[in-house]
């Protein structure tokens, strides 16, 4: 093997290391499924209080399930905490969600991607909110897709990705 095969491994390494005995708060993005049972929606919710609760900033997008669980945990610890980053503009967001997403403070539409497929747009906006953060944590199947496509485009820009199967 050769020395530079191994130096992005060792590299990749010490900054998972530096996040890891980082005491100082984080930008963490919380992305999901939006087919979570309420048991795992509980969990996640907790997680994502004690997340806002020790001081980090938590982004997520504002689908149903996995998201909406974040969103209501991060609510309760602390509202200014909070950045929730829509693939679509407010109006094209289900109605059970929109009267959470109203609540919201810091809370980013992207009208322009209106025109574009749900996959699509939410594709984009999972990179923008990979853009913003220093580790990822997701909640996702073994067949979701747009999600593991996420999770890799995170690894490649070198955040910390913390990666949960549902089956």
């Amino acid at each position: 093997m050769s020395q530079a095969l191994d130096l992005p491994k060792v590299d990749e390494l010490v900054q998972e290391l530096a996040a890891i005995q980082q005491t100082s708060a984080k930008r963490i993005a919380l992305l999901g499924s939006r087919h979570v049972p309420i048991t795992h929606q509980h969990l996640i919710e907790m997680m994502s209080y004690a997340l806002v609760l020790g001081g980090n900033r938590l982004m997520t997008s504002g689908a149903q399930g996995t998201n909406a669980a974040a969103i209501r945990g991060a609510m309760r610890a602390d509202p200014n905490l909070l950045t929730v980053i829509l693939p679509q503009g407010l109006d094209r967001q289900p109605r059970e969600s929109r009267e959470q997403l109203e609540q919201v403070i810091h809370l980013v539409e992207n009208p322009a991607n209106d025109s574009l497929s749900l996959g699509e747009a939410s594709a984009l906006c999972n990179q923008e909110i990979v853009s913003r953060c220093q580790q990822l944590i997701c909640f996702a199947f073994h067949d979701s897709t747009t999600l593991l496509d996420t999770c890799h485009y995170a690894e490649e820009q070198h955040r910390l990705v913390t990666l949960f199967y549902f089956d």
